[in-house]
């Protein structure tokens, strides 16, 4: 399948200062950048910082930041699930993980997660997939936020419909663990029945395990 990659940007007026938001980003441009210090929900800044610029190197991967003159100070992720997830098995070429997304304590609720989504989905290739995210409540800010795991979801599902991705049902058991826990997905315009048909049957791999 053929990865094509176009160039979207916007620029978000926050309260505590303007923010571009733009991608997908190639790898030069990524080692260019500052990283803010406070990105730290997946890794140390400076590991999850070279993470991207190895994500960006992919045939797939796409990285969509959140910059404050030259320092990223959040992303969104996508590249094709981990080999050892469900999503992974059916080696489909057009489907697409959203794997990360990140925003630092000073620029959220402001819009800026749900513009990473909409620059994201700017781009006509992205048409042509399955775009999933799986939310683990165990990686949300619950701390850092001060919501309870229902608001923080609440938020989360309004920020990732901004980029059209929806509520699915799965019996994936990481999944099930947890009530807050969720599957969400947008299927592209071009995306083929045969295509859905099988991400149907990986949604659901346990019901004939009776």
């Amino acid at each position: 399948m053929e990865h094509k990659k176009t160039y979207n940007a916007m620029e978000i007026k926050h309260r505590n200062g303007n923010v571009i938001i733009e991608g997908p980003i190639p790898s030069s441009k990524l080692a260019t950048l500052d990283f803010h210090e406070h990105l730290v929900a997946f890794r140390p800044p400076a590991q999850q910082h070279k993470a991207l610029i190895e994500i960006a190197d992919l045939p797939e991967g796409r990285i969509i930041i959140a910059r404050e003159m030259n320092e990223i100070v959040g992303y969104v992720t996508y590249l094709y699930p981990d080999p050892l997830e469900r999503w992974s098995q059916g080696e489909m070429a057009n489907l697409i993980e959203l794997g990360a997304i990140e925003v630092i304590p000073k620029f959220r609720s402001g819009g800026v997660g749900k513009a990473l989504l909409e620059v994201s989905m700017m781009d006509d290739a992205m048409e042509d997939y399955i775009t999933i995210t799986t939310e683990y409540y165990w990686h949300w800010d619950l701390k850092g936020t001060k919501l309870n795991v229902w608001e923080y979801r609440k938020v989360m599902e309004k920020m990732m419909n901004a980029g059209g991705l929806e509520y699915y049902a799965t019996d994936d058991p990481e999944i099930s663990s947890h009530p807050a826990n969720c599957l969400m997905a947008r299927i592209g315009k071009r995306v083929d029945q045969e295509s859905v048909r099988q991400f149907d049957s990986l949604r659901f791999m346990n019901r004939f395990m009776y």
